[in-house]
């Protein structure tokens, strides 16, 4: 009987610790709750079946009285969180950490995206910026520096990169790579740059299929569309083909030296908030800081393309420009 008490004993003490971690809950604080995401990837973290112990629980609900989509749905998302989730809303940030792990900044408006990271990352806690990561070159390069500054894990991504066709995308061997277009809706809003506000994603999925590396960038526009064109290192094009006046599919295509393939992107809310998941256990971002600042870097240059009537502009030059403002 002795033999099977220190078996029994033995066992549990090999299974406790399991035990113990399957039921560790890492406690998310939400920052703005002005865009469908809040709630679309709370009920994802929050589902009751899910087993990862990750859980929503905490929220301040920020918005912009400037910007039309976020002012006028701000009220339903809040009461969908609180009712549906049983969400906690804080009247400000500071409040809020100490009941938190781990931070999502969901504002739709990029601007207030530093002041609202900031105290998350000057407490260590590791932080998830909902894109646009900035609305300028400026400002994100100004959210990554704190983060160094602070050794607090940040990063922001769209959704599209993990999408499954953006996934083949990237990931099919189509030799080596020649061109990349990717096209989809751009949208665009006056406080932003213009490829921030809606072209982020088609832009995120270029990146994510094409790599870093972009040397310059020049700009055709129209009211109905951009053509963004990146020339790489090693010959590489990438192009973006923002759309604003016919119908919006996400979609690449990929020219390489052994096929061309197409895929269709589209949401991946599950995909990224699996992403999600594995960030707030591990504090290992998969998406660099250097790639979303050269993704930056690439919109910034576009705009300043536009300035210039077209005319190619460096990643580089822009950069210099951010660092020194």
């Amino acid at each position: 009987m002795s033999k099977i008490i220190s078996a029994l004993s033995l066992l549990a003490v090999l299974i406790s610790p399991l035990v113990a971690e399957d039921r560790i809950e890492i406690r998310v604080g939400m920052v703005g709750l002005d865009t469908s995401h809040a709630p679309a990837f709370t009920k994802i973290l929050n589902d009751p079946e899910a087993t990862h112990g990750v859980k929503v629980v905490a929220g301040v609900p920020a918005f912009s009285p400037d910007i039309e989509s976020s002012a006028s749905r701000i009220d339903q998302f809040v009461e969908t969180l609180t009712k549906d989730y049983g969400v906690k809303m804080y009247e400000s940030i500071e409040a809020m950490l100490p009941h938190v792990d781990v931070v999502m900044i969901e504002s739709v408006d990029g601007r207030p995206h530093l002041a609202q990271a900031t105290p998350g990352i000057m407490a260590g806690k590791p932080t998830f910026i909902d894109k646009p990561v900035a609305a300028s070159l400026e400002d994100a390069v100004a959210i990554y520096d704190l983060a160094k500054k602070h050794d607090t894990p940040v990063w922001s991504s769209s959704n599209l990169r993990f999408h499954a066709g953006v996934v083949s995308a990237a990931t099919t061997d189509v030799g080596e790579i020649a061109a990349v277009i990717s096209f989809g809706p751009a949208s665009l809003e006056p406080n932003h740059l213009d490829l921030a506000w809606y072209g982020i994603h088609s832009t995120e999925a270029l990146f994510t299929v094409i790599g870093t590396g972009c040397l310059s960038v020049s700009r055709t526009h129209t009211e109905g569309t951009d053509v963004v064109t990146g020339i790489w290192e090693g010959g590489k094009t990438g192009t973006l083909l923002g759309l604003r006046k016919s119908k919006t599919p996400f979609g690449l295509r990929v020219f390489g030296t052994k096929k061309v393939i197409e895929e269709s992107a589209g949401a991946a809310y599950p995909e990224l908030m699996a992403e999600m998941v594995k960030f707030f256990k591990t504090g290992e971002p998969p998406v660099s800081p250097e790639t979303t600042l050269e993704i930056f870097a690439f919109m910034a240059a576009a705009d300043e393309s536009k300035a210039r009537d077209g005319a190619p502009v460096t990643l580089a030059e822009m950069m210099k420009k951010a660092r020194a403002e």
